[in-house]
């Protein structure tokens, strides 16, 4: 079954990778376009690597990933018991 996630272009399939995001009407783990970017390969770059996603979505994704990211750790720095 696919769930919807916040992200409109990012959903869970328990029947794809295990339930790993994916891209939306791909098998494509987000995963893959973060990778892609700790690689070095710019944005520009990765609809040559994934010619079924075009720029427009592999920025979007890295934005989301990089705010998602963000949230959770100011999150988890501010539920941190204080250090004496």
């Amino acid at each position: 079954m696919t769930t919807a996630t916040e992200h409109c272009y990012i959903v869970v399939d328990d029947q794809i990778l295990g339930g790993e995001p994916i891209i939306k009407a791909t098998r494509t783990p987000v995963r893959a376009i973060v990778e892609l970017w700790r690689l070095g390969v710019l944005p520009e770059e990765m609809p040559e690597d994934l010619p079924h996603l075009t720029l427009a979505r592999c920025s979007m994704l890295l934005a989301t990933t990089a705010s998602t990211r963000t949230k959770s750790t100011s999150t988890s720095s501010e539920t941190a018991s204080p250090k004496n």
